[in-house]
């Protein structure tokens, strides 16, 4: 299941500190950043089945979701997809666990996203599962007027 790790804010005179002090780093190999040309580009989906990631944008905002695949070759499309849109103005940590696909849409330029991962970049080449940014519907990714 999917798990969001709340983060926060504190601003005085001299700027503002984001942070999400119930992180630990446990299980953590390596780290990297991912910043699209265009709020139009979906980075979706892409799954593992051992290796799990933790989600932070640092810049700017995305709609950030994952799906538990049933099937690595071809997983069930009627499966739940939980949503998240996260900011930078309000900071969370996202728990993708093992055995999901996940991606993101920006939303605004310049956003920014840190993935952490439970694998080496060896470990992970060799559990990659990729489907296409409408495997589970396009709706995922659009913007909710409200």
């Amino acid at each position: 299941m999917i798990k969001i790790i709340d983060g926060g804010l504190a601003a005085d005179d001299r700027g503002v500190l984001s942070f999400a002090n119930e992180f630990g780093f446990e299980g953590v190999k390596r780290f990297y950043m991912v910043e699209n040309f265009s709020t139009d580009v979906i980075r979706a989906w892409h799954g593992h089945l051992k290796e799990a990631k933790y989600v932070m944008v640092v810049s700017g905002s995305a709609i950030v979701a994952g799906v538990q695949m049933s099937d690595s070759q071809a997983p069930d499309k009627n499966a739940k997809v939980e949503r998240f849109v996260l900011s930078a103005r309000k900071p969370n940590v996202i728990f993708i666990p093992a055995g999901y696909a996940n991606g993101f849409r920006p939303l605004e330029n310049g956003t920014k996203i840190i993935y952490l991962s439970t694998s080496t970049l060896e470990e992970s080449k060799g559990d990659d599962y990729r489907f296409p940014a409408d495997y589970w519907g396009e709706k995922v990714w659009q913007v909710e007027n409200r």
